[in-house]
């Protein structure tokens, strides 16, 4: 088990770890991991705003090998404001970027919430069915060594929805607690792998991008996915996801996905 998920270099340079690499090639990084890094560099911009939302676009594989983060208030604002954050090579090409949207808090009289999509599912993290998850190639990398999965309905072989809890197991960067935005992005782009339609060995069905509307912050470590995938025959399809934590549900995630036969 490596220290993090990435090794810091200096300068706002990392290097992935073997555990931060995904499932449809070892030279490439899962969007996970990406979408971690980038939250956490623009969290610094954020100060006390609220993450309201994250949108995170995968531009090309992200590589196994150095890359840089570099961040910039796209909107500053004391009540809005819009943080943008890119991933690049050390030859200068974005793989990744992302934008942060945060808003401000404030103690605010609100009629009280109704009631949830579904009952909490508090004692997932005890019932579910543990999944160390090999895919296609026996190789480590984030779905099998930089997380925990508890499914509670669905698994990785099962086509269909899916409901799983998932822990971070190391932290994104070394020696630092991963933040509660960290831990449910890492957590989110899981959204297409749990509840995809199709084997692995049949379909490809990427993500070019992961958007995330959170209306609170998880608490504690564990982050719950109840996903489900729609997969058209032009080729396109779309995950989503609801996002909970041991107190109720927290926000919701949208996958685009791009669907190729192997």
């Amino acid at each position: 088990m490596p220290d993090a998920l990435f090794a810091e270099l200096g300068d706002g340079r990392f290097l992935p770890a073997d555990a931060a690499r995904g499932p449809w090639s070892p030279d490439a990084l899962h969007g996970g991991p990406v979408a971690a890094l980038l939250a956490g560099a623009a969290e610094a911009l954020l100060e006390d705003l609220h993450p309201a939302r994250v949108s995170i676009e995968l531009l090309r594989p992200v590589p196994v090998a150095p890359l840089a983060v570099a961040t910039r208030a796209l909107r500053p604002g004391r009540k809005v404001r819009l943080i943008g954050a890119e991933l690049a090579t050390e030859a200068g090409a974005v793989v990744a970027s992302a934008t942060v949207l945060g808003i401000r808090r404030a103690d605010v009289v609100v009629p009280a919430n109704g009631p949830a999509d579904a009952p909490p599912l508090v004692d997932a993290v005890e019932t579910g069915r543990r999944a160390g998850v090999r895919l296609a190639d026996d190789y480590d990398a984030f779905h099998n060594c930089g997380v925990e999965h508890r499914f509670v309905r669905g698994a990785f072989h099962e086509p269909g929805p899916a409901t799983d809890w998932i822990r971070l197991q190391v932290p994104v960067v070394p020696g630092a607690e991963p933040s509660p935005l960290q831990r449910v992005m890492g957590a989110a782009d899981f959204g297409n792998g749990i509840s995809g339609m199709a084997d692995f060995s049949e379909l490809i069905f990427i993500n070019p991008d992961l958007t995330v509307h959170l209306h609170r912050l998880p608490v504690g470590e564990w982050v719950c996915l109840d996903s489900e995938s729609r997969l058209e025959p032009e080729g396109i399809g779309l995950a989503q996801s609801a996002l909970w934590d041991e107190r109720g549900p927290l926000g919701r995630s949208l996958q685009s996905l791009l669907v190729e036969a192997r």
